[in-house]
């Protein structure tokens, strides 16, 4: 983790030392664990953290687990922590974390013992990746002596597949998602119909289940299907094929789509997370307000391939693997809001919660802390502002989130847990269904770390206690003394905290792998970058260390978290976070620009919104279409257009005197650039954009097709260059800040409407009250006539030319950017257009063009690992001399732990397949795939044709602003 020293600056339950064996009470001493000798076999920010607070804690024999694909498979990617392991022999060689197939994950497990055993380790942690939530690697440490530093097995089989998660969750009278979590035992009575065939298997495969089971004859044929699957899994046998389950899925997915109309529904793997294993199907479905048979039946047909998919990235398609798919209904205006847990295995206590409605692709991108104490503290502040609306919208909230916090403590001491998890649920306004338990810690963790410190206290002495700050280092405590730790209390830290995900993703938010990070700007004050390591210089020359980010791993690079007292400051503090933050590189793609933009599109909207989990795709498509009109725009032609106008207006007014038009022209030409510059910009990236027009929202109106400015726009134009970090820094490239003299003429003009606001009574952005008084011909606030005159020469002089930033909101009026919005009852309205199918299709292209290629071509839309089929064994999606139609699967990239299905963007004949590694090989983007013949001729636009469209668009917005 990299942060600046003074991060929890003046709180008393920080820096508190977190060697316990170094206290002055015995009590506390009783508890340390400096003894502990972990071996950390997971990667990314949790190894880092992990490393960083095992050390404080006072632990001296610490390894790691290194895969050949981090040091050797791509170059420059060997893992940042190494830096600050003093003993190589603390770092051991695996090819990988998990292995490709359950051979391999089997043999990685017995690997990663031996390790431990052979290099004296007595306890495992494995982060919130690998097989932190996998039941027999949780079991095999245990049964080997070592501990696992993270929930039993026990719980892990109870809580951590997602079949048995909600089975335990319905005994404890939690309300669950509806659907179906038993399709593998449905898929087997459909094959084995009757209670004498379903026993005829037991025999036949010699199948170890419990006889009190075989001869219950009251027990369902489902439950007996369970149970002989269950021993199946133990034989490492298949009682059904692949095909059978999926054909199973297909006809449980029409049958709810027909319970359910105008829904669609998920499929999830239940050994997934973290986005992997799930796929929704059924949007076809969404605007039928009647679906006929043969739609339902067309809709649900995508299910055989999708449940393929999900096996496919949690590796559950092997031999007597448990291919148990949940079919679930996608309950789709629904926030995502989890709550964090911690147990001992007889106490189990919550850390209030996070919503985590913020996503795509099933992953996360943005969360906030949701606590009673800061609903508490934004009732109050809605109530004193006079909000009705969003004062019954927070104190809805606050009810749902007591009764998350209890139903979780309740679910947590059900399945005994005995370490950190988390409760994960589905928010439906006033309601909450239970979706699934992740018993690992979770990427987010230090959102709730920043809002509460756990107490321990002596039960013998209310005086004796000690403070956790960190869920790592609870998890370690838990893992060392188990029972023995007492109960904590929650004590509030800060008020709400916010973390956003860095990703290596393009603008459409798509993943983009092989990048190389060559410059990252250090930490500012206040930011907490949970970074991989990727930061920390060379201890020798102290330069920034280039780093690969490779795609055999997700697409995280690094978890950047702020804090507040409310969350309004916690949004502040990440926009000034992001905003400050340079990150470059080769060929290197992020997410930065989107949560810059994000960031601010909600502080111009309202923090306390409740968008959906529905809510980014729908937002991308309207920062497309943003995108698309600004792409119309000429910034230097409107600018030299509206010199022509200026000059033209001068002239009528001063027919006998040319001096009046230089002189305009000469104050124009000063502040050209000036102007232009954070313009294009804007233009340049629609995330920054749409978050500049949303903090701006309410600075101006546009009245009988004209701007209107409510603030003033110089003062805005310096709020600008600070909001695209672009002030002046000598030490910074002249390309990426404002220039010297340009900035001099800035600072001048607000020293200007400082100093005036001031003699005037005014606040620096009261432009309404403003202009009134500088339109009178009498002079205000003591000011001489002279002086009078020259203030409002000086004022027109400092406002002349900054009407092209009107033109920014044109493009806003011009694309509806306005109907995206937060209602005063906090609720997100999305207009129908944006959720349509096509369009964010198209806008995905405007976002990210398709890679450079002939028209003879089709090629690799990112980089990654190439697949020509749906699955081993099976045909290959294309093959020389064949055609395809638009739409149909050409090919398969994993990236990022993912798996993408590519289809054909057009119709027309494969001719050649040039790609011939084969199933499995690295390509690049824009790597050329298959040679093709289109059905249609691509006709490409005369460029002079699009310049002539721009200026005459141009000049359509002037009108707008001058």
């Amino acid at each position: 983790m990299s942060q600046t020293n003074d991060l929890y600056l003046n709180n008393p339950l920080i820096h508190r030392d977190r060697r316990l064996g170094a206290s002055d009470s015995e009590w506390v001493r009783s508890f340390a664990c400096e003894d502990l000798k972990p071996l950390i076999v997971c990667r990314g920010p949790i190894r880092k953290e992990a490393l960083d607070v095992f050390g404080e804690m006072g632990m001296t024999h610490v390894g790691i687990l290194l895969s050949e694909k981090d040091s050797i498979v791509y170059p420059n990617a060997l893992s940042p922590e190494l830096r600050q392991i003093k003993n190589p022999e603390n770092v051991h060689r695996v090819p990988d974390y998990t292995g490709a197939s359950k051979e391999e994950r089997v043999e990685r497990i017995g690997q990663i013992i031996q390790i431990a055993k052979d290099n004296g380790y007595d306890s495992i942690f494995a982060g919130y990746g690998f097989m932190a939530e996998d039941e027999e690697f949780v079991a095999a440490i245990e049964n080997a002596g070592l501990t696992f530093i993270g929930p039993n097995s026990r719980t892990q089989a109870d809580a951590g597949k997602k079949d048995e998660a909600k089975r335990t969750a319905l005994q404890v009278g939690v309300s669950v998602t509806p659907g179906i979590n038993n399709v593998t035992a449905r898929t087997l009575v459909k094959k084995y119909n009757s209670r004498d065939k379903l026993l005829g298997l037991v025999k036949s495969h010699g199948l170890a289940v419990d006889t009190a089971v075989l001869n219950d004859k009251k027990l369902s044929l489902e439950d007996l299907a369970d149970e002989i699957l269950y021993a199946s899994y133990e034989k490492g046998l298949d009682l059904y094929t692949i095909e059978e389950l999926s054909a199973q899925v297909q006809y449980e997915v029409e049958q709810m789509f027909k319970e359910y109309p105008g829904s669609r529904i998920r499929l999830k793997a239940i050994g997934g997370g973290g986005g992997k294993g799930q796929r929704i199907l059924g949007a076809s479905l969404l605007t039928l307000k009647k679906a006929t048979d043969a739609q339902i039946k067309e809709a649900a047909s995508e299910a055989p391939t999708l449940v393929r998919e999900v096996l496919n990235e949690v590796k559950a398609n092997g031999v007597g693997d448990n291919k148990n798919v949940l079919v679930e209904l996608n309950i789709e205006q629904t926030r995502h809001n989890e709550i964090q847990l911690l147990g001992n295995g007889e106490w189990c206590i919550t850390m209030g919660g996070r919503d985590c409605s913020l996503q795509m692709h099933e992953q996360k991108l943005l969360e906030v802390s949701v606590t009673q104490e800061g609903l508490a503290l934004a009732i109050a502040q809605a109530k004193k502002a006079g909000k009705k609306s969003e004062v019954a919208a927070l104190e809805s909230d606050l009810k749902v989130l007591k009764r998350m916090e209890e139903d979780a403590a309740k679910f947590g001491a059900a399945v005994g847990l005995d370490s950190a998890s988390t409760f994960e649920c589905i928010v439906d306004r006033d309601r909450y269904y239970f979706m699934e338990v992740n018993t690992r810690i979770q990427v987010e963790h230090r959102v709730s770390e920043l809002c509460y410190s756990l107490k321990f206290t002596n039960p013998k002495d209310k005086n004796d206690y000690f403070i956790v700050e960190s869920l790592v280092e609870a998890m370690a405590l838990l893992a060392r003394h188990k029972k023995r730790v007492p109960k904590p209390e929650r004590i509030p830290r800060f008020g709400a905290s916010v973390e956003a995900r860095l990703n290596a993703t393009d603008a459409s938010l798509s993943p983009h792998a092989g990048g190389i990070i060559r410059y990252w700007s250090k930490p500012v004050e206040g930011e907490i970058r949970d970074d991989q390591g990727i930061s920390m210089v060379n201890p020798d020359t102290g330069l920034f260390m280039r780093y690969r980010v490779a795609g055999a791993y997700d697409s995280n690079i690094a978890l950047i978290l702020t804090k507040g007292q409310d969350r309004l400051e916690s949004y502040r503090e990440m926009s000034r976070v992001l905003g400050s933050t340079s990150l470059r590189g080769t060929d290197l793609g992020t997410n930065l620009e989107f949560q810059y933009g994000l960031t601010n599109w909600f502080i111009g909207q309202n923090v306390m919104a409740k968008p959906t989990t529905r809510f980014v795709v729908p937002y991308l498509t309207m920062i497309g279409l943003l995108k698309e009109e600004a792409q119309k725009l000429d910034t230097v032609y409107a600018f030299l257009q509206m010199k022509k106008a200026y000059a033209k207006k001068v002239a009528e007014e001063f027919p006998d005197d040319p001096k009046q038009g230089k002189e305009i022209s000469a104050i124009l030409d000063r502040k050209g650039l000036l102007v232009t510059r954070p313009m294009d910009r804007l233009l340049e990236d629609p995330h920054l954009l749409s978050g500049w027009l949303s903090v701006n929202r309410k600075n101006f109106s546009i009245e009988k097709g004209k701007v209107v400015w409510h603030d003033n726009p110089f003062v805005i134009l310096a709020d600008t260059y600070r909001y695209l970090n672009m002030q002046w820094n000598p030490a910074f490239p002249a390309a990426e800040v404002i220039w010297e003299h340009d900035d001099e003429l800035l600072q001048t003009g607000l020293r200007f409407y400082t100093t005036l606001s001031e003699r005037l009574k005014l606040g620096l952005h009261e432009f309404d009250k403003l202009k009134v008084l500088l339109s009178k011909d009498k002079p205000q606030a003591g000011f001489s006539a002279d002086e009078w005159s020259k203030i409002q020469s000086a004022h027109a002089g400092f406002e002349i030319g900054l009407e092209l930033l009107g033109m920014l909101f044109v493009v806003a009026e011009n694309t509806g950017f306005w109907e995206l919005r937060v209602e005063e009852d906090l609720e997100v309205t999305i207009p129908d257009r944006l959720h349509e199918v096509d369009l964010q299709a198209r806008m995905k292209k405007v976002l990210v063009p398709p890679p450079a290629t002939k028209a003879d071509e089709i090629v690799a839309v990112c980089g990654g690992m190439y697949y020509g089929q749906e699955a081993p064994g099976l045909p290959p999606f294309v093959s020389e001399g064949m055609h395809f139609e638009k739409g149909q699967p050409l090919y398969i990239i994993e990236v990022m732990k993912m798996f993408n299905t590519v289809r054909a963007p057009f119709s027309g004949t494969i001719d050649k397949i040039i790609i011939q590694s084969g199933d499995g090989s690295i390509v690049q983007k824009g790597q050329p795939l298959f040679k093709i013949t289109p059905d249609e001729k691509f006709v490409e636009i005369d460029p002079e044709e699009i310049n002539r469209s721009r200026r005459e668009k141009t000049l359509a917005y002037l009108k707008a602003v001058i």
